[in-house]
Formats: structure tokens, C-alpha cells, sequence
């Protein structure tokens, strides 16, 4: 295998750029999170970004829960941190964002997720993420997505010409369950983004099919993090300090790599174009006899009583079982006693599912749906069709990481990403 230098990215290099070469040094990085939310591994993804902000000419740090509490307070909160540990941090680097910068680029993005049409209204963060796009620069600006694509969306409708100007690279998976109608408002009107959809192979950064030359993400607190700085403190509240950083991917992808080829090895993955995206619609309740890809976008669609509500109006839901608990997902009454809910299951499974509905005569009951493990699965009439620049997680076998599609063309890469990164820990001791 040809190891890649480490940190090419940062060298200059000749790359085609909307019609006319271009040298670069750093990437222009705008990160949209669902920090504070339910899962704290966002926290752990953003102390490491902290950490290598020199790397990057950051020009946003969007709050986008879709699903969740998350807010700009917690965005707040790690940038304080990171303002207490950085006088160490420049004694060995140059190029550190000064943390009143981060905090002028940090807006509140949407809270919840889009409605049935994708979109809604603009936010804070959906408008800085239009302001960045337009900015005069030959380089992309690069989103990465740490969660729901709603404020993506918003940007996109209220500023499609905005593009050609931007480069995604979206943490999918569960963030595609949170966020189907705004991915199927992008997919349906934007085939032509520049994107690269990662649905399975992000886990293979945190996957437990260890092997002996592979630095271990459960000892790597005690070992590389234990009394490294405030940023080294607070690493202990997530996890109890256990590696996870499903969303890191996004940013080993700009460190490691040439990032104009999505099918050449990084840290951040390799991947394969993909001409379609998976999409099913039914006009019924599903049973064990429906089988589809994960991560397929499911649309149900009922007929029912004509009801006086506005269009876009969430009327039924549909209740998925988790754990001890429930997951509600919320479906949408689309006007002429048209009801509709898409739903995007994150793994492979047998999902057992009900709808339920205030709405007399909505047709409510129990359901079931074979989800199989190889995204995009068997290509289907009612598909996404894409353009040039829309890629996603490998389908070679030799690339599965046990059950985990693409997973491997991330966790090879895993022993040196964790010792790079230990040393930069290093210096906060």
C-alpha cells in the first residue's frame, strides 16, 4: 500500500478549480453540528477540530439539532476551553484561530428538523452559511456536516446558485434517519452538489474489530489524554473518555489526502461515485415481504379523511421501538387527504414500527420492513437520480470492516490519526 505523506493538504499544490488552477494551502471549513444534543461524540470531534484549527481557515461554526437540545452554548463553552489551553498550543504551532474569531463565526442554525418540503424558514445559520459561500475566493468552501442537513437545505433554497460554490462531506447514518426530508430536498433538486454522503464507513474510526498493531480507543484517555489541559479535562465527560468521534472522518479527510479525489486513499476515507440514491414509496403499511438498503429513503403515503389543517401540517406519527423506550417520527398531511412520513433506517435489521393518529379514519397499525446491509442496494424507478460529483461508502468487500460498509478505508488509518493526535495532547501537559 503507498502511505500518504502526512498533512499534504497543507503543501501547496495545483488542483482545477471552477474552470482556472489554483494554488491552496488551507481549506475554507465551515462545520455544522449537533453539538449539545444526544450524542456527545460531536464534543469529542470538536476538541479535536480545537486542536487542529490551524490546519483549516474555519469560516463557520453552525448549531444545527435536528434531533435534540443542541445550541451555540455549547459551541461557547468548548471555545472557552480551548482560549484556557491555547497559550500552550501556539509554543508549538503558528496559525491558531483566536477564540473572539470563533466566536463571531459561531450561529444557531435550525432546532428540529425541516418539515415534509425539506424547508422552512432561514436561520442565523443557514444565512451565514449563504454569506460564506458567497464569498469571492478561488477555493470551495468545504461544509461538513455533523448532523441533519436542515440548515443545508435552507441555504440551498434560498440561495441555490450558491452550489457551485460549495464542497459537502456529511456524516450520514443516524444524521440521515433525523434529517430525511431536508437530504430528499437536496437529492430531488440539488443532483448535481458536490458531495460526499458517508453512511457506514465513519464507523470504523471508533470500530471494535481490533487488531494488535492498532492503537485502542479505550485506553487512549489514560494513555494519551489523562491531565492534558482543560480541553484534556472536559474529553473525560464523554464516553468517560472512551474514543468515538464518528464525525472526525470529515476532518481527516481535508488533513490526510488529496480532497479532490473522493476515490483516492485519506484518513477521512475513500469512496465510490454513485449514480442514485436509494428511495422507495409505498402506498401502504409495510410487512416482513418489503426489503430495502439502509439508509434507503422510505416514503409512506396514505390516503385519508380530508382534514382543515395547512398543508405541511404534522398530523400521525410513526412510533420505531428503542430500547427501554420509543422513537416518534413525525408525518405530515400534504392537503386533498394526502398523508406522507419518509423514514431512513441507519442499519441493517428487521424494523418493527406503528403509526398512530389523532385524525379519525387515518389508517393507523403495526408494520414491519427487511432492511439489508449494501447501500444503495438494488436500484428501484422511484430512486434519486444524481449527477458527476455525488459519491458515498465503498462497496468493495474488502472494505467492509465486519458488518460496516466502507468501514475498513477508515479504521487502517486510525493508529496514525490517534498518534498524531497524541502529540499535539502532548503539548498541553
Amino acid at each position: 500500500m503507498i502511505r500518504i505523506s502526512l498533512f499534504s493538504i497543507i503543501y501547496l499544490f495545483s488542483v482545477q478549480l471552477f474552470g482556472q488552477t489554483t494554488s491552496i494551502t488551507k481549506p475554507r471549513v465551515l462545520i455544522s453540528t449537533d453539538i449539545g444534543g444526544t450524542d456527545p461524540d460531536d464534543n469529542q470531534s470538536m476538541s479535536h477540530l480545537l486542536m487542529y484549527n490551524d490546519l483549516f481557515d474555519l469560516e463557520g461554526l453552525v448549531s444545527s439539532p435536528s434531533y435534540g437540545s443542541g445550541s451555540t452554548a455549547e459551541i461557547f463553552r468548548m471555545i472557552n476551553l480551548y482560549e484556557r489551553d491555547l497559550p500552550r498550543l501556539k509554543k508549538h504551532k503558528d496559525g491558531f484561530a483566536e477564540p473572539s474569531f470563533l466566536r463571531s463565526i459561531t450561529k444557531q442554525g435550525r432546532k428540529g428538523g425541516a418539515p415534509f418540503k425539506g424547508y422552512s424558514t432561514s436561520t442565523e445559520g443557514s444565512n451565514w452559511i449563504i454569506k460564506a459561500a458567497r464569498k469571492k475566493d478561488t477555493r470551495p468552501l468545504w461544509v461538513l456536516v455533523w448532523g441533519g442537513l436542515d440548515d443545508l437545505a435552507q441555504a440551498l433554497h434560498d440561495a441555490p446558485e450558491i452550489q457551485k460554490n460549495i464542497r459537502v462531506y456529511w456524516i450520514g447514518g443516524p444524521n440521515k434517519k433525523w434529517s430525511a426530508n431536508s437530504y430528499a430536498y437536496i437529492a430531488a433538486n440539488f443532483p448535481d452538489l458536490w458531495m460526499i454522503e458517508v453512511n457506514s464507513s465513519y464507523y470504523g474510526f471508533f470500530s471494535n474489530n481490533q487488531t494488535p498493531d492498532v492503537v485502542k480507543t479505550t485506553d487512549y484517555y489514560q494513555k494519551s489524554i489523562q491531565g492534558a489541559g482543560h480541553l484534556g479535562k472536559d474529553f473525560k465527560d464523554y464516553y468517560k473518555g472512551e474514543i468515538k468521534m464518528g464525525d472526525t472522518p470529515s476532518l481527516l479527510y481535508l488533513m490526510n489526502g488529496n480532497p479532490n479525489d473522493p476515490t483516492g486513499e485519506s484518513w477521512g476515507g475513500n469512496f465510490e461515485k454513485i449514480k442514485r440514491s436509494a428511495r422507495v414509496v409505498v402506498d401502504r403499511n409495510t410487512s416482513l415481504s418489503d426489503t430495502v438498503a439502509f439508509c434507503t429513503v422510505v416514503e409512506y403515503r396514505f390516503q385519508g379523511p380530508k382534514i382543515n389543517v395547512p398543508a405541511d401540517s404534522s398530523v400521525f406519527q410513526m412510533e420505531v421501538p428503542y430500547g427501554d423506550s420509543k422513537q416518534i417520527w413525525p408525518g405530515y398531511y400534504l392537503g386533498e387527504g394526502l398523508y406522507s412520513l419518509r423514514y431512513a433506517p441507519k442499519q441493517a435489521e428487521v424494523l418493527k414500527f406503528k403509526f398512530t393518529s389523532e385524525i379519525q379514519g387515518f389508517p393507523t397499525g403495526e408494520g414491519q420492513l427487511v432492511v439489508t446491509n449494501l447501500w444503495p442496494g438494488k436500484p428501484n424507478p422511484q430512486d434519486y437520480l444524481l449527477g458527476e460529483n455525488w459519491f458515498s461508502d465503498s462497496t468493495k468487500p474488502s472494505d467492509f470492516d465486519g458488518r460496516l460498509q466502507g468501514g475498513k478505508t477508515i479504521f487502517k488509518w486510525r493508529n496514525e490519526v490517534l498518534s498524531d493526535w497524541a502529540e499535539r495532547w502532548s503539548w498541553l501537559k
